[in-house]
């Protein structure tokens, strides 16, 4: 597994790592029942606190997304994915639509608007 953090990136390093998780998760990349790293081994290999690790594990775990069995480890769990996709999309709907109030604001066009998301899907 390839979980990498950006120290600098403004985003909790916690967060960096459950997105990461998620989106293995949702693209396939991990399967059912497939074992996580211990918090440790993860903690050690990416230099970071255990309390970080053990703190997304728990998030994760809580959406549905991994469980755990004592003594044992962490293991993915089957999560909806169709409302796992559905929460994602209404995240992105929202964010979407507060850069649109704020090209609206800066007297941006539709068609400027538009350009400019074309060119940043390229």
């Amino acid at each position: 597994m390839n979980i990498t953090v950006q120290t600098k990136s403004g985003q909790p390093i916690y967060e960096q790592i459950e997105r990461q998780l998620k989106d293995a998760i949702l693209r396939g990349d991990l399967a059912v029942g497939e074992a996580l790293p211990s918090i440790r081994m993860l903690a050690a290999d990416l230099k970071i606190s255990v309390i970080t690790v053990k703190r997304a594990y728990e998030d994760l775990e809580q959406e549905g997304m991994i469980y755990s069995v004592q003594g044992k480890g962490f293991y993915v769990d089957s999560p909806d994915l169709a409302y796992m996709k559905e929460k994602r999309t209404l995240s992105m709907e929202e964010k979407l639509a507060a850069w649109v109030a704020e090209a609206k604001e800066s007297g941006m066009s539709l068609a400027e608007a538009s350009d400019m998301l074309g060119i940043l899907w390229e």
